[in-house]
């Protein structure tokens, strides 16, 4: 062996031992000891495995009593708590959903040419437009100077007590900015967003309207915009940017929320229930 390795037995001769040795004469610094190998493979002194000894045949899991299904068996209990996992997936993915398709449709600015613009109303105090109404007639005064439709309607009714009306504020203001009359109309009724829009459905089938560009805040586009289309109107929305509904972030996000319960109500309940 190289470098003053050499094999040796050990005195009873049964296991060969392998000694390493430097060159330089010193004694061995390791000994490995080599089991010693039989050449049958078949020696008794492997280690066998167990033979498994069994007084029954072998039955699948779950197939106890002999159906011959294989499966294991469960209770109904699974069905039940599916059904609770489904339906919790439902309540709340739902509003989420909902929310995210409110935020979606705010971020659109649609200006197509159409029959006419059609303004929501909002809160005006003795005949002069509130904060929020005035911005949104600011932006109908823009589209139809831009030439997006050749007439405006305005919509809204009033408050108990109240002696002018949100639409017939919004043809005055949109008049005295130069607006001509003949291109006006005020539909003075509704008290909430689905009665305005039941309402100029009724007003665009007696002009022979059919398109329209409706101006609102971003959140409230998706909610009007469906109420439209519901009452016959084939509309887009184009909202203002301007205004208090859109100061902050936290009131936009009190906007989308609040919107997003409106557009569920009027989608499983109102619709069906004030179909035009």
């Amino acid at each position: 062996m190289r470098d003053g390795g050499a094999i040796t037995g050990r005195p009873d001769g049964t296991e060969p031992t392998v000694e390493i040795r430097r060159e330089t004469g010193e004694s061995p610094r390791t000994r490995v000891d080599l089991p010693q190998r039989s050449a049958d493979p078949t020696r008794e002194d492997l280690p066998r495995r167990p033979r498994i000894e069994r007084d029954e045949p072998l039955v699948p899991y779950g197939d106890e009593d002999g159906g011959g299904s294989g499966r294991r068996r469960r209770g109904p209990w699974r069905w039940v708590v599916r059904i609770f996992f489904l339906i919790v997936a439902i309540v709340v993915g739902t509003p989420l959903a909902a929310g995210f398709y409110v935020w979606y449709v705010a971020r659109e600015d649609v200006r197509t040419h159409s029959d006419a613009i059609i303004v929501l109303g909002a809160t005006q105090n003795n005949g002069v437009p509130g904060d929020v109404l005035e911005w949104r007639l600011r932006h109908a005064l823009t589209l139809y100077k831009e030439g997006v439709a050749s007439h405006i309607l305005t919509v809204g009714g009033n408050q108990p007590g109240d002696h002018y009306t949100e639409a017939g504020t919004g043809k005055t203001w949109l008049n005295e900015h130069g607006v001509p009359a003949s291109r006006l109309v005020a539909v003075p009724t509704g008290k909430d967003t689905l009665q305005s829009m039941i309402a100029a459905g009724e007003e665009f089938r007696k002009l022979h309207w059919r398109t329209a560009v409706i101006v609102t805040d971003p959140p409230h586009e998706l909610r009007s915009r469906t109420m439209a289309r519901a009452n016959g109107i084939n509309a887009v929305t184009s909202p203002t940017r301007s205004g208090p509904m859109v100061y902050s972030r936290d009131t936009q996000v009190q906007y989308i929320v609040r919107e997003a319960g409106g557009y569920l109500y009027f989608q499983l309940i109102a619709r069906w229930r004030d179909e035009p």
